[in-house]
């Protein structure tokens, strides 16, 4: 049976299980919409927030970038699963002893000013879009290549899946939706990284494959990949070219990004009570470490893959899955000394214009000048990171089965936490904007319908994102990540530990990181992306760390101006005092 045959089949099951487990998990009200009632296990939640957590960057393309950037990529692994780490402790049971349905709900309560809970809204809209935009594109990579329909067709495809199970199921049905998506999703990840792991060292157990040696050869695998690197002109593997200052504040961002992060912090909000929130972060850490542990694995077999199998190989000759790849424009050759052979070596393949990626016709529109200009490197290859992950199989001639459960996999990573992130907007657009700031008085069940109502804007606007996206998967994300770091995570941190910071700082603080590190991205990635280098970044701070500086700017301005300004009431000191009684 053809690959396409096996994803549809695949695929349609995996669907048809999410949708039923959304009617069967109907939200009927508010609560259950909102936060699921309060009624999940610790368990099935831990389950849950992983597959929140773990989206199309994690399961995509993290690989991805590691398999580019070699060690520089670990600041992501670093970062990410660092901050998880954080938010468990430091965060999520004072959140959860709070007990009610949001972040802003958190940043209304204890700054007592409707003000601070618009402005916690407008921070959520903004970073929960930067993060969706990533999952649509990654619904759509998969769409496009396993089920061989335009990359538009596709994230309408997947729009209309999460609308569905959203809408219907609020919280409680996208819960246990996306316990069956970590299992799909980690099972299709472990899959093919015990194959390839077997295939290249030997050794079943992917973790250790990756410190191995090769089969046959008296070498390891990093050796060799370092060796066949540096042959090829660049730089080692094992070896990494960012400044310490830029890793430093890109992992620290995504640290405390994670911890700020408003489709994760609801998760804990879904428990019976804070006991039952820690246990639940400690089982999401052991089914993160899964995958975690594994992608340095997959992304380093990925790489020594992809250069066995084409550098030096005549384009006649490539593998399929080469060319299957070019026909959706995510991989191309362009031949720059008529040599017939495909060569990779460091530099752009391609003159870059703008940060656009390949549309769905495989046209490069305006990444490329005209194929006669000049050539500025040695390289005639334009390989998309997000693809690493998903072509692994292939490149590794894995059985057909193999590939289209990773092309599941990938789906139920993406749906997962796109869902999570537009139930946490249209959260915050009915409950936080309109039942606790502009129309007081609704009745539960029109709040219910105003939920639903912002669930289906959101997705709209959300694949208008996935159709016309602003970056690669990680990149995307590691933006949303920075935002949060800047905005929430600092309200949240200084409101539980400290009494002083009125709502006049927090007010301040949240609109001044969100004012520098929203400003910075856009001006590097998207206003003037040929200054985008580190000689011309602050301290040499790249836009995806930024973030960090967002967040001492942020506390700074609180600390400032809560001192100039009237004193916290009474209250809210008695109510802090309360969140962090044992």
């Amino acid at each position: 049976m053809s690959v396409q045959a096996l994803t549809y089949i695949f695929v349609g099951i995996t669907f048809a299980l999410y949708i039923t487990i959304a009617i069967r998990s109907r939200a009927g009200s508010t609560s259950e919409f909102y936060i699921a009632g309060k009624g999940v296990n610790p368990i099935a939640n831990g389950m849950a927030t992983a597959a929140d957590w773990m989206s199309a960057a994690s399961f995509i393309s993290m690989a991805g970038l590691i398999s580019f950037l070699g060690r520089d990529g670990s600041v992501y692994l670093m970062g990410w699963t660092g901050g998880y780490v954080l938010l468990a402790l430091l965060l999520a049971p004072y959140l959860r002893k709070f007990g009610q349905f949001t972040v802003p709900d958190f940043i209304g309560t204890r700054y007592y000013s409707s003000l601070a809970r618009l402005v916690a809204v407008i921070c959520l809209i903004i970073v929960s879009f930067t993060y969706v935009a990533g999952q649509m594109r990654g619904v759509g990579i998969v769409f496009s290549r396993f089920l061989e329909v335009d990359i538009e067709i596709g994230v309408v495809i997947g729009m209309g899946i999460v609308f569905f199970y959203a809408v219907l199921g609020g919280m409680k049905g996208i819960t246990y939706t996306q316990v069956a998506q970590y299992c799909v999703l980690i099972f299709a990840y472990l899959v093919p990284a015990i194959f390839i792991s077997i295939l290249i060292t030997g050794n079943p157990i992917p973790q250790f494959g990756f410190g191995d040696r090769i089969i046959d050869q008296d070498i390891y695998l990093l050796e060799k990949l370092d060796l066949i690197m540096t042959d090829i002109g660049f730089e080692p593997y094992t070896n990494g070219l960012k400044e310490t200052i830029d890793v430093f504040c890109i992992t620290a961002a995504l640290m405390l990004g994670t911890a700020g992060l408003p489709h994760v912090i609801v998760r804990f909000f879904t428990v019976p009570d804070v006991a039952s929130a820690r246990r639940s972060a400690g089982y999401a850490l052991i089914f993160i470490a899964i995958l975690y542990t594994t992608a340095p694995a997959v992304s380093s077999f990925a790489r020594y893959n992809l250069l066995e199998s084409t550098h030096d190989v005549s384009y006649q000759q490539a593998p399929q899955w080469f060319k299957n790849w070019e026909d959706i424009g995510l991989i191309a050759w362009r031949d720059k000394n008529n040599d017939g052979l495909i060569q990779h070596a460091p530099g752009n393949a391609f003159d870059p214009i703008k940060p656009k990626y390949l549309d769905s016709s495989g046209d490069f529109g305006e990444r490329v000048i005209a194929n006669n200009s000049p050539p500025k490197s040695r390289n005639e290859v334009y390989i998309d990171r997000d693809i690493m992950v998903l072509a692994n199989p292939e490149i590794a001639e894995l059985p057909a089965w193999v590939i289209a459960l990773v092309a599941a996999g990938a789906l139920a990573a993406a749906l997962s936490t796109a869902a999570g992130l537009l139930l946490v907007i249209s959260t915050s657009v009915s409950h936080d904007l309109i039942k606790k700031t502009l129309a007081t008085n609704i009745s539960e069940k029109k709040e219910l319908m105003y939920a639903r109502f912002s669930v289906f804007i959101a997705v709209i606007i959300a694949g208008l994102f996935g159709i016309y996206p602003p970056g690669f998967v990680a990149q995307v994300v590691a933006f949303a990540f920075g935002l949060a770091a800047a905005t929430l995570f600092p309200a949240i941190l200084l409101g539980i530990f400290t009494k002083v910071i009125n709502k006049e700082g927090a007010i301040s603080g949240m609109i001044a990181g969100l004012i520098f590190t929203l400003g910075y991205i856009l001006y590097f990635k998207f206003m003037h992306p040929d200054l985008n280098s580190s000689s011309n970044w602050l301290w040499g701070i790249s836009p995806e760390g930024i973030g960090t500086i967002g967040m001492l700017i942020n506390i700074f301005v609180s600390i400032i101006v809560s001192s100039m300004t009237k004193q916290t009431p009474d209250e809210i000191r008695d109510l802090v005092d309360q969140i962090r009684q044992p």
